[in-house]
């Protein structure tokens, strides 16, 4: 029982959360962005990986192809090759209290998505 009410009790936190990406626009994708500018990530999904830079825009990425490990509140390992995050960079995932990581998993292009 105590199973089900913390699985139901975190659906509903995570429905309640607001889209991030509301009111935002989406600008042409890149492939790589300055690892001194932004803050995150932010897993929300098996697809979707968040990254803040200022208030104003957000990046959006996420895995080429499948990458069944990613899940919201894992940890990410990224292969950083200099002072900026790229397409095809790889990475591995940690969910909290486990000491394995993932197979890898790589970046897709990064979309931009500001407020207007």
């Amino acid at each position: 029982m105590r199973t089900i009410t913390l699985v139901a009790l975190a659906t509903t936190l995570m429905a309640g959360r607001s889209d991030p990406l509301a009111g935002r626009v989406a600008g042409a994708p890149v492939d790589c962005i300055d690892l001194s500018r932004i803050n995150g990530p932010d897993i929300v999904d098996a697809n979707t990986i968040l990254y803040r830079q200022s208030g104003k825009r957000i990046w959006v990425t996420g895995p080429v192809g499948e990458c069944p490990s990613l899940r919201p509140m894992d940890t990410l390992i990224v292969e950083v090759q200099g002072s900026r995050l790229c397409r095809n960079d790889m990475f591995r995932t940690v969910t909290p209290g486990l000491s394995i990581p993932s197979g890898i998993c790589r970046f897709r292009r990064f979309v931009p998505y500001d407020r207007p």
